[in-house]
């Protein structure tokens, strides 16, 4: 199949096929420009031209896995391990909502000193102090503190599949299970959470065929929010010579996911700006409608280190908002001003 062809049979919206998808993943240059243009365009018909903001908060760096690509991971010994109180992550998140920021997403490594009871605990006083939006990213977890979680006031929950390949999330992850990880995914639908999930691009062994499945079964799953990760090797994790993803890596992902998901939310991430300092805005223009600028205080977030070369160690949560502003703005797109909730029913459809 042609790129033309691939690139014609989505927008008429004809139910995705994996070849398809492939091919435009697995797309030149040339095509990716066109790509990215279309996925442009889908997204400014869709979810139109506001970015929505996420406050990042990440509240605690200590993490029980041992995942192969991440610098949090439990057998890095050389990390210094933090963990916010319960008073310090209520008032970041009362602080967030002072700055502007219509909604926060609490993220952690899978830290087990903050119990379901806890956890609901700080989500309720959250809730009592702001009109935040609350999006919950604290790993696998019991349904049962799901449950808790979101009648006590979550929004929303992230959890990244990162592959749906069986042998490739086996070697990523030595110490968990897919189908574990699925059925986390699957309680938390039920439960009415607006989703999101998403994939790492630029894996050891990953190619265009695997990521178009996962794509396929993201769609299956009815993810609201779709999170792209280019993956940067770290030096203290089993991965750390492997060569990383790309940013055009995760620009052809994120536009591809715009086709399949135009009602969707898709961050721009700051792993991308990592990558390269207009890493963000690219992704804007290649389809994505959100971005989420840390709040966390400015003493942690270097030891929030998940990859090497994070931005935005040394500003402050206002300064960060600032410039995120006016980066938004300088491509020609508003700052939104409401929570940024999924349009329901919306963001499974394919146009």
């Amino acid at each position: 199949m042609t790129f033309q062809a691939a690139l014609d049979a989505i927008l008429s919206g004809a139910p995705p096929d994996a070849a398809a998808l492939a091919v435009l993943l697995a797309c030149d240059d040339t095509d990716a420009t066109g790509l990215m243009d279309a996925a442009d365009r889908v997204r400014a018909a869709t979810v139109g031209n506001e970015v929505h903001l996420r406050g990042l908060l990440e509240f605690s760096n200590i993490c029980r896995r041992n995942c192969d690509y991440c610098g949090l991971r439990r057998g890095n010994a050389k990390v210094e391990r933090y963990r916010l109180t319960p008073d310090e992550i209520i008032a970041t998140a009362c602080e967030a909502e002072r700055l502007g920021f219509p909604s926060v997403v609490m993220q952690s490594g899978e830290d087990a000193w903050y119990t379901g009871p806890r956890l609901a605990e700080i989500i309720r006083a959250i809730k009592d102090k702001t009109s935040l939006a609350l999006t919950l990213s604290v790993g696998e977890r019991d349904p049962a503190d799901y449950r808790l979680w979101r009648e006590a006031g979550a929004d929303r929950y992230l959890l990244r599949i990162e592959t749906t390949d069986p042998a490739l999330f086996r070697a990523l992850h030595p110490d968990d299970d897919l189908e574990t990880r699925k059925a986390c995914l699957f309680t938390l639908k039920s439960l009415d959470y607006q989703l999101g999930s998403g994939v790492m691009v630029g894996l050891p062994g990953q190619t265009p065929d695997t990521l178009a499945r996962d794509i396929l079964w993201l769609r299956d799953l009815g993810a609201e929010m779709l999170g792209v990760g280019p993956f940067i090797p770290h030096s203290e994790t089993p991965l750390a010579d492997a060569a990383g993803g790309t940013l055009n890596q995760a620009l052809r992902l994120v536009a591809v996911l715009r086709l399949v998901f135009p009602w969707a939310h898709i961050p721009a991430t700051t792993a991308m700006a990592s990558l390269d300092p207009l890493g963000r805005e690219k992704a804007l223009q290649a389809g994505a409608n959100v971005v989420m600028p840390a709040v966390t205080p400015t003493d942690r977030r270097p030891l929030y280190a998940l990859y090497p070369g994070k931005i935005c160690l040394d500003d402050d949560a206002r300064k960060c908002r600032g410039c995120i502003d006016a980066r938004i703005r300088s491509i020609g797109r508003t700052v939104a001003t409401g929570p940024g909730h999924v349009l329901q029913g919306k963001a499974r459809s394919v146009r």
